[in-house]
């Protein structure tokens, strides 16, 4: 029988120094832990040890040269970290942060991410160092032919289908694909988020986004509730921000705040589709900062501050890992906040989780409700194989019923005196397919 702190140890002695992964790790284990126990075949087969731990972990150098023609060096990764149930799935992140222990984290978490979608995808994440801020058109082209000149050997449609993550949209796939199809001499569908003219997916930008607001929608349900109404405070204004913007405004919610590494916009009298067409374009196209959205329409702006000391129903944060801590959670329900959504990954610290589920708040982890993006990626895969495209509004569709189906089997396996606890509810469903495909496959 496993005893959750000699796991939680032995991992972290195996892994020192990794406090994204161990986080994820601790989070994931102390919900399966019981649940493990109950089936002697998973500790036999060392089920949990085995999916800790990477199938592969591959880093190499990234060497290119500039518009001055300096030679630059980066790093490049790609940890490949479960295939029992299909060929490792998960984005490429290019941003000067990324290490190993955050593409860990981001890998395991995209194990369970996957599985809870029901499409056969297994975990991997990749990414490198590189920062295209402020980097022209030609560099980044540059810099993303001589990463995928070394992972296109470790990569294929069958084998591992690296996505977009931060610092990696169409633009760079694109690069990313056209450097693959010449190495290989091949159009195949190796990499997800292509432009739509040459294999990609209709709504693909917005599925994350869209796939959130859709769940937390069927969390309301689940109590009788419903969106319309409701204030509603955002983090963050990039991809998954502004979507889920646009559809909690189409859902009826009323949006109060976005937000960057800057500070907060709070608009009293509700973000509109016109005011968020705005802000997209300020962040998509200009690559301004939010306060520009506070000096146009008049509103308050918090400077250097966050949202959720702000009163209201829902709080979904869009921006990054850990934004919200126990103090940040405190501000949450003494604010009356009812719902917590993450939008990106492993957005709260598990002592803000302990205090939210403490305090009976509903709450969503990412490896759920921000599952629609890895999706629709799926989707596109599986179009890619059979050479044809859908429409959006099967697309939207289909989108919309994968997140009803893992809300679930978050009630299924969460559901705890009449409380959800949606994060065990995900980590024993997404960890229960997993597993059983292991046993299937034999000590490999």
């Amino acid at each position: 029988m496993y005893k959750l702190n000699q796991f939680l140890e032995s991992v972290k002695l195996n892994n020192p120094g990794e406090t994204e992964f161990l986080q994820a790790v601790t989070e994931f284990a102390t919900s399966v832990i019981d649940f493990v126990n109950k089936n002697p075949a998973y500790e036999q087969a060392k089920i949990l040890e085995r999916i800790v731990e990477p199938e592969r972990n591959i880093s190499f150098r990234v060497t290119w040269t500039n518009d001055k023609g300096e030679v630059q060096v980066n790093r490049g990764y790609r940890i490949e970290f479960n295939s029992a149930i299909g060929p490792y799935k998960g984005g490429l992140r290019f941003h000067p942060t990324v290490n190993s222990s955050i593409l860990k984290f981001l890998g395991f978490e995209q194990i369970f991410k996957n599985s809870l979608t029901g499409l056969p995808m297994g975990g991997g994440k990749g990414g490198s160092d590189f920062d295209p801020h402020e980097k022209t058109d030609s560099e980044v082209m540059k810099f993303c032919q001589a990463f995928m000149s070394e992972l296109y050997r470790h990569i294929g449609p069958n084998t591992d289908v690296p996505a977009g993550d931060i610092g990696v949209g169409g633009r760079e796939i694109g690069y990313l694909f056209g450097q693959y199809k010449k190495l290989k001499n091949e159009f195949s569908g190796v990499l997800t988020g292509k432009g739509f003219n040459w294999g990609g997916s209709l709504i693909r930008p917005e599925a994350t986004g869209f796939g959130l607001v859709y769940f937390v929608n069927e969390m309301l349900k689940n109590q009788k509730d419903s969106l319309k109404g409701k204030n509603v405070l955002i983090s963050g204004s990039g991809n998954v921000a502004q979507f889920a913007a646009q559809k909690v405004i189409e859902l009826g919610g009323k949006l109060l705040t976005m937000s960057d590494s800057d500070g907060t916009v709070y608009d009293k009298d509700g973000i509109t589709q016109e005011k968020l067409q705005f802000i997209m374009d300020l962040k998509n196209k200009q690559r301004g900062r939010i306060k520009d959205y506070a000096d146009k329409y008049h509103t308050e702006y918090l400077d250097g501050k966050k949202p959720w000391s702000l009163k209201a129903d829902i709080a979904l944060p869009c921006a990054t890992q850990n934004e919200i801590e126990l103090e940040d959670a405190k501000e949450l329900v003494s604010s009356g906040v009812i719902l917590v959504g993450e939008g990106a990954n492993m957005p709260l610290s598990n002592d803000a989780i302990d205090y939210l589920h403490s305090e009976k708040v509903l709450h969503s982890p990412g490896k759920a409700s921000n599952a629609g993006g890895v999706a629709v990626s799926g989707l596109e895969m599986s179009q890619n194989s059979l050479r044809l495209q859908w429409s959006r509004d099967e697309l939207d569709e289909r989108l919309q019923n994968i997140m009803k189906d893992i809300h679930h089997k978050c009630v299924e396996y969460g559901t705890e005196n009449g409380y959800v606890n949606y994060v065990k509810g995900a980590n024993i469903a997404g960890f229960k397919k997993v597993a059983d495909a292991m046993l299937d496959q034999g000590i490999v």
